[in-house]
């Protein structure tokens, strides 16, 4: 340790690791604090049942917004796989169980299964074309999240006008009522706003809007792939460069004050060896924005609220289907469940009122389907697999009264959701650790502000910016500043965060070195 550093970073995530690597690239001496016992936040891989060799990726789970440019630039050699389906929604419709299967590149079995879902080639054609039209705006914004902050102006002279309109002027649930009529196409496509985002798809604050643009821009593709090794192969890699670059990582440190004046700064930290302080020249935070004020001793910040609720199983075998797919090919993508579009505004209406949602919306993903590697050679030659549920519109207010209690009933519903769809009970297909107890983890708001330090379980830090900005006083700028001159944001809270992108952290270093 030094008594003085070029850049203090608070806290190891993965943002915090990429502003890292750049800065230590550009010979500034850097040094980040990490309060657990390991570097990368929320992006990490870990054997959650006892005597099991499985390696979850615990909470972040996939990657769309890491641009390949800063993979290439930190030199990280990351293997990143496709999934061979997009999606998979079964469905009880008019007594049939059906299911909607859309490739990854679409075909003529995307076109067959909306045919079968609802009759005709409408729904199809209108998918095709408001998907054409988004991968035109996803190509137009994806490489201005690493320039500096251009206005909407300038970002809407660069679109389809009409477009622009419809997904950043008026509500999302205006679009998909006047282009869709299915109520399962609907709300497969409104699923996208709503991830990890309390919000109605009529909301006027558009909050909707934006998480729906993050979702659909990663790479100018929006493409979601799986990480060979688990979302720990991703941070793991970033320490690595890190180090390499020169920059020292120090676990078990927990922050206690960050102080800045314009030009110096300061921070504590309290460690295996007691407190400690060290002067620099910049401040990273990679902590919400809440988590750094109150670092800095400011009150009256208000507190980001999360809403979801994340179930890690481990599976013996993938259950049979109702409607007779394999379910191989039906899991290997985002396996919908209860997200008609009418379900969904029942689940959030729910939610408003303070009462859990009776038919909770949730997505499945199987990453074993993808990356057996996270699996040992005996799990995978027994056909073992993993599931991730992420459920919508669980805010953390659904948990207030007692956590424990309200996460068996939230976990089973979910759960009894998924099993309306299957041929057999899901209990038969879950695996038993070695203490005999089913290989089943759920974890609300409130668990993962306690795991992993996000206020209020917010995975996003808060709720999602446009990647732009409206006041061209702004433009220019990096969306890390704050109200002092030598303290940034390179988290999920800077102005283009959110999801495992990197984002934060290239910016945060970039408004450093730019200057």
């Amino acid at each position: 340790m030094k008594d003085f550093y070029d850049v203090v970073i608070v806290g190891g995530g993965h943002n915090g690791l990429v502003a890292a690597t750049y800065l230590a690239q550009s010979g500034l001496s850097t040094l980040v604090l990490e309060q657990q016992a390991h570097t990368g936040g929320a992006a990490v891989s870990e054997r959650v049942f006892p005597g099991v060799d499985a390696r979850l990726s615990r909470y972040s789970y996939l990657v769309s917004l890491l641009p390949d440019k800063v993979v290439a630039d930190l030199g990280l050699g990351l293997d990143l796989r496709s999934r061979a389906v997009a999606s998979y929604t079964p469905v009880r419709r008019s007594g049939r169980d059906v299911g909607l299967m859309v490739e990854r590149p679409e075909g003529a079995v995307t076109r067959e299964s909306f045919r079968a879902l609802t009759g005709g080639d409408t729904e199809y054609e209108a998918w095709a074309d408001f998907y054409g039209s988004v991968s035109s705006l996803a190509e137009a914004v994806a490489p201005t999240l690493l320039e500096p902050l251009q206005t909407a102006d300038d970002m809407r002279a660069r679109v389809d006008g009409a477009l622009w309109d419809e997904l950043v002027e008026r509500p999302l649930g205006e679009t998909i009522e006047r282009r869709f009529a299915d109520d399962t196409v609907r709300g497969v496509v409104a699923t996208d706003g709503v991830i990890g985002t309390f919000a109605g798809l009529h909301d006027n604050s558009l909050i909707q809007n934006r998480c729906f643009l993050y979702h659909l821009i990663g790479n100018g593709t929006g493409e979601w792939r799986v990480p060979v090794g688990g979302m720990g192969a991703v941070t793991d890699a970033l320490a690595a460069a890190a180090r390499r670059a020169g920059a020292a990582l120090v676990t078990n440190s927990s922050v206690t004050a960050v102080e800045v004046d314009g030009v110096r700064g300061s921070v504590t930290w309290l460690g295996g060896d007691g407190e400690r302080s060290v002067d620099c020249s910049w401040v990273l935070s990679n902590v919400a924005p809440s988590t750094l004020a109150a670092l800095r001793g400011q009150t009256g910040v208000e507190r980001p609220e999360g809403s979801q609720l994340k179930i890690n199983l481990l599976l013996r075998r993938l259950p049979a289907l109702k409607t007779g797919d394999d379910p191989a090919r039906a899991f290997s993508g985002t396996f919908h469940i209860d997200e008609d579009y009418s379900q969904l505004e029942s689940a959030y209406q729910s939610a408003l009122r303070g009462e859990l949602p009776a038919v909770p919306p949730s997505e499945v993903y199987c990453h074993s389907l993808t990356d057996p590697t996270i699996l040992s050679p005996e799990l995978i030659a027994s056909g073992h697999q993993t599931l991730t549920v992420f459920g919508v519109h669980f805010p953390a207010r659904l948990f207030a009264s007692d956590n424990d209690a309200v996460r068996t009933e939230a976990t089973r519903r979910v759960l009894a959701g998924l099993e309306s769809y299957l041929a057999e009970p899901l209990e038969d297909c879950i695996a038993r650790d070695a203490d005999g107890n089913l290989c089943i983890e759920a974890k609300t708001p409130y668990d993962i502000e306690a795991s992993v330090g996000m206020p209020g379980g917010h995975i996003f830090h808060g709720d999602l910016q446009w990647p732009w900005v409206t006041d061209p006083s702004e433009a220019g700028r990096w969306g890390t500043e704050t109200d002092a001159a030598n303290l940034l944001i390179c988290g999920s809270g800077a102005r283009r965060g959110g999801a495992v992108s990197g984002l934060g952290g290239h910016n945060a270093a970039m408004t450093i070195l730019t200057r």
